[in-house]
């Protein structure tokens, strides 16, 4: 698979998600659609959408209902692409999301592989390939980002690290859509620094590609520790989501 088709890929699928075409995110232009289900969405994602921006780079696709259209219009056409996914202008669509009931809610950014950088990295630990038995008691908060409770039946493979034994790190991949995988990484607080999450990842990345799958990587910005696993494995930046919520999903995550 080369980057081009990995690309054009995660592209297709968020305008699915979005409901736009591909090329609207590539136009350079700012543009409101208006969000409607689909089931070919990634698994995690509630549509429709009350309020999601998303850019590759080249302006914004804004997914909302359209009781919110004119305000989200607004604020996208007010500053540049980049300002609309940072403060203080955040603050700004914030406020005006107040009157309806919603709120900023997510922010992520997302990584797809450098074909030409991916390659499987090394640590000081076994590694082990994991199939959905062998980590289905592993459904545990020190586990919870590389496995997912609530939606174990699209966990797909995980790879384990083990020292003498016993497990201190785990990636796992989710196929949150048909083309798509996820992955995922925990490492044991003790054994961080090790570079036990690079190895897990990318060969746990390079697991999908062959498989046909298109491994993707999402982090915070400020999670600065995953933001450099992810560089450091051949992932590069493609894409940022930001997604506003109402007050009640928002207010028992404070």
């Amino acid at each position: 698979m080369t980057n081009r088709e990995i690309y054009n890929i995660a592209l297709n699928q968020s305008a699915v998600e979005l409901h736009c075409a591909p090329a609207d995110l590539l136009s350079g232009k700012n543009k409101i659609v208006y969000s409607r289900r689909d089931d070919r969405a990634r698994a995690y994602l509630t549509l429709p959408f009350d309020c999601n921006l998303v850019t590759y780079g080249h302006g914004i696709v804004a997914s909302t209902r359209p009781q919110y259209a004119a305000a989200v219009e607004e604020y996208i056409g007010r500053y540049r692409p980049e300002q609309c996914f940072e403060t203080p202008q955040l603050l700004v669509l914030n406020e005006a999301l107040r009157p309806h009931g919603l709120c900023v809610c997510f922010m992520a950014e997302y990584f797809l592989p450098d074909v030409d950088a991916l390659r499987p990295l090394d640590c000081p630990y076994e590694i082990r390939a994991l199939q959905p038995d062998d980590f289905a008691a592993l459904y545990t908060e020190k586990w919870s980002n590389a496995l997912c409770e609530k939606r174990r039946r699209l966990d797909r493979l995980c790879l384990g690290a083990y020292d003498h034994g016993e497990l201190i790190g785990l990636a796992g991949a989710s196929e949150d859509c048909p083309a798509m995988w996820q992955i995922g990484v925990d490492v044991d607080g003790g054994h961080r620094g090790q570079g036990v999450a690079s190895a897990l990842t990318s060969r746990l990345a390079l697991h999908a590609l062959e498989r046909g799958k298109v491994p993707f990587y999402c982090a915070a910005w400020s999670n600065v520790a995953s933001v450099r696993n992810a560089i450091k494995c051949g992932f590069r930046p493609a894409w940022v989501e930001l997604t506003a919520r109402t007050q009640d999903f928002v207010a028992p995550m404070l």
